[in-house]
């Protein structure tokens, strides 16, 4: 409790401080200054100039920003001005700004926000600075910045308040700032590629577009439960029917799923549908994207991050499911066939028993495609569960099995696999595509098995969706589509361990009273 005792008694110090500065102004919160230059902008122009330089250009500006230091001595003070593009040194003098300015300057404290105007010199130490002629404090902060925000201990307080993060760390600014050149750059990739930008519904009537748990919620007027949308996919899919045949959604996307450091709730997709382009097509096109992607953000076309450099100039590894599961598994050909050897292969491999007899409960048919289409599911949770920690460098996986895969079109070599792939990095899947599947009587079937597997408790199953089955008859072209995760891939481009180092504000438990 002493430091709540503490923070009580700053506050009531800093709330009197802030009754005089009334007092001083005739208004507790001005908003009437106005800033001519950025600190960035002031580095800029007077960067290259020396103290002769500086008093014969005479550069003078106005600055606002939040106070990240105060060094008093008397009669002048230092304080060190942060803006939205860095920190800019000012020098304040009694004798110069005058005793109402400087009484302002001594109810400051590191937090305040305030506003300096006066012209630019260098110290004796050579440092930039603002000598100011006029000083005021425009938003006094009442409570205290933290003087040590880092450290295992403050994770998670970080991530809660944001915004005391964003004003002390100078490296959570620099990920945000990441994370929307990234977006910029995918963006200015498919713009310049004949795509359109659009915006579909994000409550839904029929739950689709992906497997996964949804949020309810209720529209009052029509009486009618929506889902918070899992995927934009059904809806991108009508356009590409009604001619939009090249079109991305950057967009937000609702799971009702566990939290982990790959994992929250709301999170943000690309996702882009390419007519009369096939999987093959998407994974040059996606290979070509994020090494140039790579390549805006660094020096070259590699990242650090966990430790390895993960190389995204070379073409990236192209590797089917089965492969993998012989590779890292050593999985036999009687795994891939045999539904009761597949069990076994997956207990052998920690998948859980009651999901393996989930799996099995929804595949009753005993002809070999059946068998093999239970075979192929128990072998993916396999895939999931110890292959997918192996695949560090950017990886293509390929050949996934129909069963877990009902809007993608079939194999035309193995009718139990589709043209499906995800793209993993660094153990973690960050997109996933596949040419999609436009024969109307082939989805139905695949809704209607959808439905038996949620009849049988597969909660993350999808609903028919009676309106897509007639936008597919009226006839979708030949097309390939794709989501990729922009919170894992900003992850990973920062070298962010957590995916709620990369969202402004995270999901949490509420705090404690």
């Amino acid at each position: 409790m002493a430091e709540d005792t503490t923070g009580s008694e700053i506050r009531r110090q800093r709330i009197e401080k802030l009754d005089k500065l009334e007092e001083l102004d005739g208004q507790r919160y001005p908003n009437d200054f106005k800033s001519t230059w950025t600190a960035a902008e002031a580095h800029e122009k007077g960067g290259d100039l020396d103290t002769a330089g500086l008093k014969a250009a005479g550069i003078r500006l106005s600055l606002a920003g939040r106070v990240m230091a105060v060094n008093s001595f008397g009669k002048s003070t230092f304080l060190r001005i942060r803006d939205r593009t860095g920190i800019l040194q000012a020098y304040v003098k009694l004798n110069v700004v005058g005793e109402d300015a400087y009484q302002r300057l001594k109810l400051t404290d590191v937090g305040d926000v305030v506003g300096v105007e006066g012209t630019l010199f260098r110290t004796r130490t050579d440092e930039l600075t603002l000598a100011a002629e006029t000083y005021r404090v425009l938003t006094k902060g009442l409570r205290p910045l933290p003087e040590k925000w880092h450290g295992l201990k403050d994770v998670e307080q970080r991530q809660r308040m944001r915004y005391v993060d964003l004003i002390v760390n100078d490296g959570s600014r620099e990920v945000f700032r990441t994370r929307t050149r990234i977006i910029a750059h995918i963006r200015r990739f498919l713009d310049e590629r004949g795509f359109l930008e659009v915006e579909t519904p994000m409550m839904h009537r029929v739950l689709g577009g992906a497997n996964a748990r949804p949020f309810v919620t209720h529209h009052n007027t029509l009486d009618l439960d929506l889902y918070l949308r899992i995927a934009p996919e059904l809806y991108l899919k009508r356009l590409v029917v009604g001619g939009f045949d090249r079109v991305y959604e950057i967009n937000r996307n609702f799971r009702n799923e566990g939290l982990s450091t790959r994992h929250n709730p709301e999170f943000t997709m690309l996702e882009f549908y390419w007519g009369y382009a096939t999987y093959s097509d998407l994974m040059d096109l996606t290979e070509e994207m994020l090494r140039g992607l790579v390549t805006d953000l660094g020096d070259g076309t590699s990242v650090e991050y966990k430790g390895e450099t993960l190389d995204f100039g070379s073409p990236f590894r192209r590797l089917a499911v089965c492969d993998a599961l012989r590779e890292y598994c050593d999985a036999s050909e009687a795994v891939f066939n045999d539904p009761d050897q597949a069990a076994t292969f997956a207990l052998d491999n920690e998948v859980p028993g009651e999901e393996a007899d989930r799996i099995r409960a929804k595949h009753t048919g005993t002809d070999d495609e059946s068998r093999r289409n239970a075979s192929l599911e128990l072998a993916m949770a396999v895939f999931e569960n110890r292959v997918e920690e192996h695949l560090i460098q950017p990886t293509f996986v390929t050949g996934f099995p129909l069963a877990v895969s009902p809007l993608a079109r079939r194999s035309d070599h193995d009718p139990t696999l589709v043209d499906r792939y995800e793209l993993y990095v660094s153990g973690a899947e960050v997109a996933n595509a596949f040419s999609e599947l436009n024969d109307p009587a082939d989805q139905e079937d695949r809704f209607r098995r959808q439905v038996e597997a949620k009849a049988v408790g597969d909660q993350e199953a999808m609903e028919y969706d009676e309106d897509y089955i007639r936008a597919l008859e009226y006839g979708m072209p030949p097309a390939a589509g794709e989501g990729i995760g922009i919170d894992r891939l900003t992850m990973i481009l920062t070298g962010s361990e957590s995916i709620r180092d990369v969202i402004l504000f995270p999901l949490f438990r509420p705090e404690k009273k």
